[in-house]
């Protein structure tokens, strides 16, 4: 990084530097005259040691990283071209220019110390309006992107809240949002229900026709419990083949009365066919409980869990409260 001259010397002219753009003023021309050019080779860093300087690339391309403390949490890069400006807030903070800026080819670099930037935003309208339209646009481009990492944070978010294989909420959106649930359930004094479903010989299905097989018939029994029931209601994967429906605002006998539907449709639910013949139904044990006055969703987990294991002792594929 060696300077090559004085602008006053070079070839360039205010004219073609957005910040003086339309700012025809002979004394603004004759206080950038002195200002350094630096040329830079391809590669090479600038290096601004300690002080905050505003650049305007005069020529080729000039890469700008944002430093480790941006909180730029994607680390997205900036390209400045000829007659952008790199390192304007930090003129205006009077704060050290952290952001790492290379040169993508040979660069030629304007150097302007913040003194004269100041005395040149006194003198000149036309370059305090410049900088002020430069300075909200990069605002709105930063909001932009802040609200795209946003959406992109909820999406991810979202994903990490659904079973990859069957799409229903899993086990992480249940803690989140059963507790949640049943507070709700307790301040408006309404019913709140869960059924846990539990695949019946779910092993046995697995190690006779193999894992894509009970993939498969996971899948579709997902299917039948997300299907069959309202827009209100919803259907989780607790784990393994095991899953749940939480039905808000329901009473026990409503939610008794779901649950032996559920029951009769997965009965029924063809897993798939194979080349030869299809293979066999699945069904499942369904325990209900409702949230109990005064209770929390630890009590009605444990209502549930226990309703189920009566299903299963009572010979399974049915319903117990």
């Amino acid at each position: 990084m060696d300077q090559i001259g004085t602008f006053g010397a070079s070839p360039y002219t205010t004219r073609e530097l957005q910040l003086f753009r339309d700012a025809d003023d002979p004394v603004v021309a004759a206080a950038l005259a002195p200002c350094a050019v630096i040329r830079v080779a391809a590669g090479q860093r600038v290096e601004d040691g300690l002080h905050a300087r505003l650049y305007i690339v005069l020529s080729g391309t000039l890469e700008v990283a944002p430093d480790a403390h941006s909180g730029n949490e994607d680390n997205s890069v900036t390209r400045v071209l000829p007659g952008e400006s790199v390192g304007e807030q930090a003129v205006l903070d009077d704060a050290v220019n952290l952001a790492a800026m290379t040169a993508l080819e040979d660069c030629e670099l304007l150097v302007i110390e913040p003194e004269l930037v100041w005395q040149l935003i006194d003198r000149s309208n036309v370059l305090a309006r410049n900088l002020l339209r430069l300075l909200s646009f990069r605002v709105r481009a930063a909001n932009a992107q802040l609200k795209r990492r946003q959406k992109l944070g909820e999406f991810y978010r979202q994903l990490s809240l659904n079973d990859g294989l069957t799409g229903l909420y899993n086990r992480a959106w249940l803690n989140e949002m059963l507790p949640k649930l049943a507070t709700r359930a307790r301040q408006d004094g309404s019913p709140l229900s869960i059924i846990m479903i539990d695949l019946d010989h779910f092993k046995r299905f697995n190690d006779t026709h193999g894992h894509i097989a009970g993939d498969a018939a996971l899948s579709s029994a997902a299917g039948v419990i997300r299907e069959s029931l309202r827009p209100s209601d919803f259907a989780v994967r607790f784990g393994g083949e095991e899953l749940m429906a939480v039905l808000p605002d329901t009473q026990t006998g409503l939610a008794e009365m779901v649950a032996e539907r559920l029951a009769e449709r997965l009965r029924t639910a063809m897993v798939f066919p194979d080349m030869r013949l299809p293979l066999p139904h699945i069904t499942g044990s369904f325990g209900v409980a409702s949230l109990a006055p005064g209770g929390d969703e630890h009590g009605l987990m444990a209502a549930a869990d226990a309703a189920l294991y009566r299903a299963k002792q009572a010979g399974r594929d049915r319903v117990s409260i």
